[in-house]
């Protein structure tokens, strides 16, 4: 079944679902090669793992490492973004009107993501969001992070609307598990940043759009639970 309006509440993953950061990030990755002597990144080598996060991100700027040389340089890798973050990244085509339906439509809508929270906030005051966005839960928010149910359930405590009232929009897999474990209707977000052969098929969202533009009909929103 579809909506015949739009949910009361829509949840978003950040990085890739509303806001494509690919370019902040290789910014980041290549200042830190630069330091060590490495050649540039090219774009379309990082922007697949955008959403897979720092660990994913520092394997493919430096495959030559071993993972616990790698782990070790997520605190740089966190403080690089920190001093360039949001200097190359803008909002998907269609996020803004998208937005602005639900909102004309009398839902709200709030941020779920991997992030870490001090980040996600840094971001918010240079798209206009502060008091747009009811509620914000970044990675390091609770104890918990996505693909675990904890982040949605606590948002849509704090935004008063029961989880299978809301709806969850998100580009990885991990958010759509996220999501089912919440018992919280979902829609895979095709135009993020997936990996070669990661199929959105197998992640088994409610459903699929394949633009920003699609959900500027309620009837595109899975039906949440009355």
């Amino acid at each position: 079944m579809t909506a015949a309006t739009f949910p009361p509440a829509a949840l978003f993953d950040l990085d890739g679902t509303l806001l494509d950061t690919a370019l902040d990030f290789v910014v980041t990755a290549n200042a830190m090669r630069q330091a060590r002597g490495m050649d540039a990144l090219n774009e379309q080598r990082l922007r697949p793992v955008v959403s897979k996060g720092s660990r994913a991100m520092l394997a493919v700027a430096f495959p030559h490492m071993a993972e616990s040389e790698r782990h070790a340089l997520v605190p740089e890798f966190l403080d690089v973004y920190q001093s360039l973050i949001g200097r190359h990244a803008r909002l998907f085509d269609g996020v803004t009107d998208m937005l602005q339906a639900l909102e004309r439509a009398g839902s709200r809508w709030g941020i779920v993501t991997n992030k870490p929270e001090y980040l996600a906030r840094l971001i918010l005051p240079q798209l206009g969001w502060e008091q747009r966005c009811a509620v914000l839960i970044g990675g390091d928010t609770l104890a918990e992070r996505k693909p675990h149910p904890l982040p949605l359930q606590v948002a849509a405590q704090r935004i008063g609307v029961a989880a299978q009232r809301c709806v969850y929009v998100g580009d990885d897999e991990r958010d759509i598990q996220a999501a089912r474990a919440a018992a919280m209707p979902s829609i895979a977000a095709l135009w993020g940043y997936r990996p070669e052969g990661d199929d959105p098929l197998l992640w088994q969202a409610d459903t699929m759009a394949a633009t920003p533009a699609v959900l500027l009909e309620p009837a595109a929103w899975p039906a949440a639970a009355g």
